[in-house]
């Protein structure tokens, strides 16, 4: 058996794990630790990038002794270490790079950089209903909307793909508007529940295209028309039928794109990952249309829908057994900010 040491640090979460992984076999996940920066980011209403650098430098080794005493490991019982190398913040991706490979130096591993989104692609293999290659693949993370054909581990074909706002942005903007707190599409979901879903007639972009394209910044704009039609002060009831209508034109548009994508490639078997894919109307609606369809559909465990040290890595584990990367001991790094994904079909350079 491989143990694979994961750390994740390409935003506002601290990620730290042991994935063991056997030939053939489907990865395990031994331990874990996360550290969520969402209080110390909220008082500015986002992200603030210098502060997540710092709070990374000061968690991840913390959060790596937890990770390890879990997992009842030591690092004598690492085989590699990997880390996410890109897309993301460039401070907090060079946090994580830096200390995953003067660990690696320090006892003499080989590392691994791993792309963030791969890590939400392949997340799902962490649970109990792992999915079975081919599938499509709806990724829905933060400035991410994508769906994609996978034919196996580093075989991905682009089939559509957001031309402006995400998913995740049009929820977070869209909570912004409404006065909601930071992080905003977890408080719109929460708020959407007290709605009505048909009360405002929200635009569905591109939902006729023809292509599988995404478009939600339409759609942030109609919501900023109906707040600046509301009265001051608007009631909680109309507030909350606001949401709701938002969140439903989001998860409409999410679910009828992954089912014509399923259509075009004729294909049974779907995979949604990412944050947005927590969504409890999403899953309902994504499984009952699969459901119609005879389609089956796979999640990530809902703790591993946002970053974390487990899908990091998991991927690199997988990908190691694919034979499509190879661990290596080289220790000076680098990170890629903004990193396609379709086209890492090859391994690279370990960092």
């Amino acid at each position: 058996m491989t143990v694979v040491l994961g750390i994740e640090s390409s935003c506002d979460e601290t990620g730290v794990a042991l994935v063991e992984i056997g030939p053939g076999g489907a990865p395990r996940l031994l331990g874990e630790a996360l550290h969520s920066q969402v209080a110390m980011h909220a008082d500015y209403g986002g992200v603030v990038p210098e502060l997540a650098s710092r709070d990374h430098i000061r968690r991840v080794i913390p959060l790596a002794r937890q990770a390890l005493e879990q997992a009842q490991r030591t690092l004598a019982d690492v085989d590699f270490i990997a880390y996410t190398r890109g897309p993301g913040l460039a401070g907090a991706l060079l946090v994580g790079a830096g200390v995953a490979c003067a660990l690696a130096a320090a006892r003499g591993l080989p590392v691994l950089g791993v792309h963030h989104l791969e890590g939400h692609l392949l997340s799902p293999f962490l649970s109990d209903d792992a999915p079975r290659f081919p599938f499509v693949a709806l990724l829905v993370s933060g400035g991410h909307t994508q769906l994609m054909r996978v034919d196996g581990v580093g075989r991905y074909a682009l089939l559509g793909e957001t031309i402006d706002d995400a998913a995740g942005e049009a929820f977070d903007k869209s909570a912004k508007l409404l006065g909601l707190g930071y992080p905003g599409g977890p408080a719109l979901a929460r708020l959407a529940e007290a709605g009505r879903a048909d009360a405002y007639a929200l635009p569905r972009p591109l939902l006729h295209s023809g292509n599988l394209d995404f478009s939600f910044a339409g759609l942030k704009t109609a919501v900023l028309t109906q707040v600046r039609k509301l009265p001051a002060g608007p009631d909680a009831a109309t507030r909350a039928d606001l949401a709701a209508s938002t969140q439903a034109a989001i998860v409409d548009v999410l679910v009828k794109k992954s089912l014509a994508a399923l259509k075009a490639t004729g294909l049974n078997r779907l995979v949604v990952a990412g944050g947005v894919s927590a969504n409890r109307l999403l899953r309902q609606q994504m499984d009952a249309a699969c459901a119609a369809r005879r389609a089956r559909v796979h999640y990530p465990e809902p703790r591993l829908c946002t970053d974390n040290g487990a899908m990091i890595a998991a991927a690199a584990a997988l990908r190691w057994q694919a034979g499509l990367a190879r661990p290596e001991r080289r220790y000076a790094f680098d990170v890629k900010p903004r990193w396609p994904l379709e086209p890492i079909s090859q391994g690279g350079p370990a960092c």
